[in-house]
């Protein structure tokens, strides 16, 4: 009965200590997640001491990734993970090959391994990228739907995927006669379970949430909805899978129904709860006195690993057809070791193919690099803006940025140029072309840019310019300076800063309209020279206060009156004290 207790103070001390960590963090400008896993280092067995039971706590942050990857299965749908498959199979396979043949090399000539064997499963180990730590850090910049967080998260879901197989293979890597069983046996076992959970996803889920839902009962909605998340992942983890890639498979079953968003706002609460936990829990596993003895290999494996790994991605992302900036960032992103090597090098101490103090000075290489991702992934286009300042590349991106594919007539004048075709960019394209306006679309996604021309053909044929939007030599495509009027949709915020500057270079006199991603966004875009900033939340409380107004009694054209104005006051009167600017 005494553990029971000790257990709830652990769980209260280490959510209350992530809280402050994470409040601190957020005082100080930095990302919550580098706040998390610095207050797992203090309360941990080797920092204060407070955390008693570590195993527990890190039991509970395996929940926090299933939630973490499942909310992520439910927002990425089938339809975007086709279009991002080429890089996922071909350019992950890539990455973990050539980063394990790095590795080995590097390891073996410098002595650091003393078999092939060892020189491979360090390999392996650091050829991971952390699923959780990038998509918490994409998700609180709002970057999961650009190009370049989707391509990260395809690299890191056919990672978790490899995972499987490299379980599989450990225990027999030094018996070359049981290699070719294991291999075939894991991936069997992943088939099999993919061919289930989309038997499962086609006829069993979708009628087992519409008669949960038809209950009209949120509890039993959520807990359908956490037991199918939590049963789909300890499914693969007893197949020997990740626990990630079977919460992500439970996502995606129902990411395609109706109650897709209705799931989704029942588990965040959950998943930014229990995943707080994990950040801690990686965190409490830093030994301070290990890294400070330590420092100067550790710095130098750090060092090592995280720019050689930005650098084999780096021309993988090219050689699939995307831009320099998608690939900088995607590299930037993806260049550290990920929580699963924790897992797979648990394994090798077992199997002996490294010392103890191997072991350690792995994790604390491993941790470092989790918290540095943060930010890598900030500093990435300040990189990108700086490469693009260089003359040496302006032939390069000539020849790269030049848009694949476009339908521009030559004489197109008074058009609206709509950047980015996403849901936002669709509806508003069919607002103009409902009431007969000409419009240019501008969209780097093959699959939106194929939608958007079977959606009206063969009706009417829209103009569209496939390539990134912010490129100089895409916008010289669109003849700014014969349109009417430029709205920017675009998923990504520094794109979208991008190209607001570019645009009015070429064309000061413009009309501009742009999608703000945060309430502080606003006041940047403004001072850019945006000529109205829209932020969806707010339009969206705006349409229901009308609404309300309207019930209550008040006159259309009060109501308007206030809208207008709030509106022509960047919605400073409905923003939270802290987040008024100064402009």
């Amino acid at each position: 009965m005494t553990a029971e207790p000790n257990f709830v103070l652990d769980l209260t001390v280490a959510l209350g200590a992530s809280a402050l960590g994470g409040y601190i963090a957020h005082r100080l400008k930095q990302p919550a997640l580098l706040g998390y896993l610095l207050t797992g280092l203090v309360i941990g067995p080797y920092g204060l001491g407070l955390q008693k039971d570590v195993e527990q706590i890190q039991a509970l942050a395996e929940v926090g990734i299933a939630f973490l990857l499942f909310a992520l299965g439910v927002e990425f749908s089938l339809t975007e993970l086709k279009r991002v498959r080429a890089i996922a199979i071909q350019g992950s396979l890539l990455q973990m090959g050539l980063t394990t043949l790095l590795v080995c090399s590097v390891s073996l000539l410098s002595g650091s391994a003393h078999s092939p064997l060892q020189g491979i499963f360090l390999g392996l180990v650091l050829s991971l990228s952390s699923t959780a730590v990038v998509l918490k850090t994409l998700t609180d910049r709002g970057e999961t739907s650009t190009i370049h967080g989707q391509v990260m998260l395809a690299l890191l879901i056919s990672q978790d995927l490899a995972l499987g197989l490299m379980l599989a293979v450990l225990p027999v890597l030094n018996q070359p006669d049981s290699l070719g069983p294991a291999l075939a046996l894991a991936a069997l076992k992943i088939l099999i379970f993919l061919a289930g959970a989309l038997a499962l996803g086609r006829w069993v889920v979708p009628r087992l949430i519409q008669h949960i839902a038809a209950t009209e009962s949120s509890e039993l909605f959520l807990l359908t909805v956490v037991a199918l998340c939590l049963g789909v992942a300890w499914i693969t983890s007893q197949l020997g899978l990740s626990i990630a890639m079977g919460a992500f498979v439970a996502g995606l079953m129902i990411s395609e129904i109706d109650y897709a968003d209705q799931a989704l706002g029942k588990i965040l609460p959950l998943r930014d709860t229990f995943a707080c936990l994990f950040f801690a829990s990686i965190g409490m596993l830093i030994d301070p006195a290990l890294l400070v003895s330590n420092l100067d290999k550790i710095l130098e494996l750090v060092t090592l690993i995280m720019v050689g790994k930005a650098l084999i991605i780096l021309p993988i992302v090219l050689a699939f057809g995307y831009s320099l900036r998608t690939a900088v960032q995607a590299s930037f992103g993806l260049n550290q070791i990920g929580e699963f090597s924790f897992v797979l090098a648990l394994v090798g101490l077992e199997m002996e193919l490294i010392s103890e103090q191997r072991y350690s000075l792995l994790l604390g290489t491993i941790a470092i690099s989790l918290m540095l991702t943060p930010l890598w992934i900030n500093l990435a286009p300040k990189v990108v803006d700086w490469l693009y300042q260089l003359p040496a590349l302006k032939g390069y991106l000539k020849v790269s940025e030049e848009p694949k594919l476009l339908s521009v007539p030559e004489d197109i004048r008074d058009h609206v140029i709509v950047a980015g075709y996403g849901r936002v960019g669709e509806v508003l394209v069919n607002v103009l072309l409902s009431r007969g306006y000409p419009v240019l679309v501008v969209e780097n996604s093959e699959t939106a840019v194929q939608r958007l021309r079977n959606r009206h053909a063969p009706l009417v044929q829209i103009p569209f310019v496939y390539g990134d939007a912010d490129s100089d030599l895409v916008i010289e495509k669109t003849h700014l300076e014969t349109a009417k009027a430029l709205a920017i949709t675009l998923p990504d915020p520094t794109s979208t800063r991008l190209l607001l500057q570019r645009a009015l270079v070429k064309a000061p006199g413009l009309d501009i309209i742009a999608r703000s991603h945060t309430n502080e966004e606003i006041d940047v875009l403004t001072q850019l020279g945006a000529r109205e900033v829209v932020q969806p939340e707010f339009e969206a409380a705006l349409e229901l206060g009308s609404h309300v107004l309207n019930t209550l009694g008040e006159k259309s054209a009060e109501i308007q009156s206030v809208l207008e104005w709030i509106r022509q006051d960047r919605y400073r009167s409905i923003r939270p004290a802290h987040q008024v600017g100064d402009g």
